[in-house]
C-alpha cells in the first residue's frame, strides 16, 4: 500500500503558471535536465519544444476560472509565476486583474484540487526600497508608503497578501520568493533585460542617483526549485546578487560592451520634475513619451537588500555578477542587435 501511494504521488504534476516567460523557461529547462517529467505549463501558448520534451500544456489564462480549474487538476505543487510587468501606472487595472484576481482564482482552484505546495514569484520591491542606502532583509516592515506610488509593486504587494490569506491551513505550504531585477540569457520578451538593451542602444541619457540589485535568472530558477522542498510556509526569501549604484552598474556594462556609460548627472528633483513635464507634453500631443516618469522616479531610489536567509535555508548561491552581465549582453547582441555589433562578447 505504501508503495502504491508513493507511485500515485510521483504521477501528480508540478504546475508552472507563466512557464513560458523568462524565469519559467529556465525553471522548466532545469527541471527537465534533472530528469523531472511530471510537468505542466500554463500559458496562453506553450512552445513545441516543451511539448516535445513531455511537458503537458495547459493553455489558458489565470484570470479564467475554468482554465485555472483545468490546469490544477491532478497537480501536487505549483510555481505561480504568471504576471505582467509594467512601470506605467496606467496599467494598474490589468496588473491587478492578473496579480490579485488571478492569484485568488488559482488559490481557490488549488485548494479544491488538493494541491499541497505553492511557490509564489513576487519581487524584492515589495520589501527592499528606500530613499537612502538602507540594506533590507525579510524582517523589515514592508514599505507600503513607497510601494503605493507604483502600480506594479503595489499589485505584487497585494498579490502576496492575497496568497497568504487564500492558501493556508490543512497542511498547505505557501513560499514567497522575492528576486530582484532578473538578468541573464533568453529573455525573449525583454520583460526584465530591457534596461541593458536600452544601455547598449544608447537610450539612457543620464546616470540616476539611486542604486539597484540584480540577480541571474539561472540562479533564481535553481532557488525556486529548491523552495519546493526547503521553503517554509508563509516565509519570504529575498534573492539577489549584489547591491550597486546605477553609475557602477553602467560602468560595468561599459567595460564589457565598449558602449560609453552616460556621464550626465541630474539632481533628483530636476530629473523627476523634468520627466513628468516631458511626459505630460507628449500626452497632450497624443503621442508616446520617450521618457517614463515612473521609471525615472524608481531609479532615484535604492533597492538594496541582503539574501542571507535564502542562502541559509534554500542553499541559494549567486554567480559572479560579471558573468551575468556578460551573458546578458551576449544574448541581447546576438538576438536583438546583431552578433558582434560591438566587437565584444
Amino acid at each position: 500500500m505504501a508503495k502504491s501511494k508513493a507511485i500515485a504521488k510521483t504521477e501528480k504534476k508540478i504546475l508552472i503558471t507563466g512557464g513560458t516567460g523568462f524565469l519559467g523557461t529556465h525553471i522548466v529547462r532545469q527541471m527537465l535536465a534533472a530528469g523531472e517529467r511530471n510537468l505542466k505549463v500554463m500559458a496562453s501558448r506553450v512552445p513545441e519544444w516543451m511539448k516535445d520534451s513531455g511537458v503537458e500544456a495547459a493553455e489558458g489564462s489565470v484570470t479564467n476560472r475554468t482554465d485555472v480549474a483545468d490546469a490544477c487538476h491532478h497537480v501536487s505543487a505549483i510555481f505561480h509565476l504568471a504576471g505582467k510587468v509594467s512601470r506605467d501606472n496606467n496599467d494598474a487595472a490589468s496588473m491587478n486583474k492578473i496579480h490579485l484576481e488571478g492569484t485568488r482564482l488559482l488559490c481557490e482552484a488549488a485548494k479544491e484540487a488538493g494541491v499541497v505546495t505553492m511557490v509564489l514569484a513576487s519581487s524584492s520591491g515589495t520589501i527592499a526600497v528606500s530613499e537612502d542606502k538602507q540594506v533590507f532583509d525579510e524582517t523589515f516592515p514592508q514599505p507600503v508608503d513607497v510601494i503605493s506610488r507604483w502600480a506594479y509593486y503595489a499589485s505584487k504587494y497585494f498579490q502576496e497578501r492575497t496568497a497568504l490569506a487564500e492558501f493556508d491551513g490543512d497542511g498547505r505550504r505557501l513560499v514567497i520568493l522575492n528576486p530582484s531585477l532578473l538578468l541573464g540569457p533568453d529573455d525573449e520578451r525583454l520583460s526584465s533585460t530591457k534596461v541593458v538593451l536600452d544601455f547598449l542602444g544608447r537610450k539612457i541619457p543620464y546616470s540616476p542617483a539611486g542604486g539597484l540589485n540584480f540577480v541571474d535568472v539561472r540562479d533564481t530558477a535553481t532557488a525556486f526549485i529548491a523552495a519546493l522542498e526547503k521553503g517554509r510556509h508563509r516565509e519570504r526569501y529575498l534573492l539577489g546578487s549584489e547591491n550597486m549604484l546605477f553609475a557602477e552598474f553602467f560602468g560595468r556594462l561599459e567595460r564589457l560592451s565598449g558602449v560609453p556609460a552616460p556621464v550626465l548627472k541630474v539632481p533628483k528633483k530636476l530629473a523627476m520634475a523634468g520627466s513628468s513635464f516631458i511626459e505630460s507634453m507628449f500626452a497632450s500631443w497624443g503621442k508616446a513619451s520617450p521618457v517614463a516618469s515612473k521609471e525615472v522616479e524608481q531609479a532615484e531610489f535604492y533597492w538594496y537588500f541582503d539574501s542571507s536567509k535564502a542562502h541559509e535555508e534554500l542553499g541559494f548561491t549567486s554567480r559572479d555578477p560579471q558573468e551575468t552581465l556578460n551573458d546578458t549582453i551576449k544574448y541581447l547582441c546576438e538576438n536583438f542587435l546583431g552578433a558582434g555589433v560591438f566587437g565584444k562578447g
